[in-house]
């Protein structure tokens, strides 16, 4: 009979054939999760036997992930600041780096939080919800073109407790906003920046089954981030902040159109593995008396 161990080393073996980036990880998250154990708790339970009727479900999600269905498919949820997001095919999986993003921002705003927030193309809602949670006090707008998207961060919403906290717009990026909206204190966005060539080169796991609505724009990957940019502009308080997360040459284009379009303080920011990530531009304080 085999043990957990024995299911987690034979699991891995599999993987590291497929081509699976975390082999050992994702091993271990889909045997706790067929189990219904928290992946920590395997290593309490390695030499526990298993029937067959536990390994045949472990079996069946083995095998999609080895034909590359994504992990957070598979077991149908990433945890995200806290949160617990539920992924599908509807929107993007939240990925560690907007995460991080999110903890920047926070950071950004520690000693004046932001009043009111929009998060464009939120997706499957995990940052607007960071923000809710973070920024309690804030009006949290979140946008979406994607009504399937939409109703996935409503759920997502309802699980987390937070729906009282984010209003969810059907729309594309600023169309949703009404003709009086107040202005933001924190615009954020993480538009589609790949460029064709990068999503056809990208993994299974993305190619196959992200949308590409969320992933590709076109003028190799600029041309969302900058109408979001100029976009923005007349939708920020004074002394706002513009967010974006982008693709690693896009900083110095972005840059350099953000001082053309009369932003202050224009600059890119690098993730945890020292890639270009995150944009970061803020409306000058002086607009107030114009």
């Amino acid at each position: 009979m085999l043990t957990i161990l024995d299911v987690v080393r034979r699991t891995t073996s599999f993987f590291e054939k497929c081509g699976v980036p975390q082999p050992k990880l994702d091993a271990e998250w889909i045997i706790a999760h067929s189990l219904n154990l928290a992946r920590m708790d395997l290593y309490l339970q390695f030499e526990r036997p298993l029937e067959e009727a536990q390994l045949a479900p472990i079996r069946k999600l083995v095998k999609r992930r080895g034909a590359r269905e994504p992990l957070q498919h598979l077991i149908g949820f990433v945890d995200f600041a806290g949160l617990r997001i539920t992924c599908d095919k509807r929107a993007l999986i939240p990925r560690p780096e907007t995460e991080e993003f999110t903890e920047i921002l926070y950071d950004e705003f520690a000693t004046k939080p932001p009043q009111r927030i929009l998060d464009l193309g939120t997706g499957s809602g995990a940052m607007a919800l960071a923000f809710a949670k973070i920024f309690p006090s804030a009006q949290v707008v979140a946008t979406d073109i994607s009504s399937d998207a939409l109703l996935l961060a409503q759920e997502n919403a309802a699980n987390n407790k937070l729906s009282d906290k984010v209003s969810f717009r059907l729309g594309n990026w600023f169309e949703s906003l009404q003709k009086n909206e107040p202005a933001f204190d924190l615009i954020a966005s993480n538009p589609p920046y790949l460029s064709n060539q990068e999503w056809e080169c990208s993994q299974p796991e993305v190619r196959e089954h992200d949308p590409k609505l969320a992933l590709v724009s076109e003028n190799e990957g600029c041309d969302l981030l900058l109408h979001i940019l100029t976009a923005s502009k007349q939708h920020l308080n004074p002394g706002g902040l513009l967010a974006m997360e982008t693709g690693e040459l896009h900083h110095e284009l972005l840059i350099e159109k953000a001082r053309e379009k009369g932003y202050s303080n224009a600059r890119g920011m690098r993730d945890l593995s020292k890639k270009p990530r995150f944009f970061l531009a803020n409306q000058p304080q002086e607009i107030a008396n114009t």
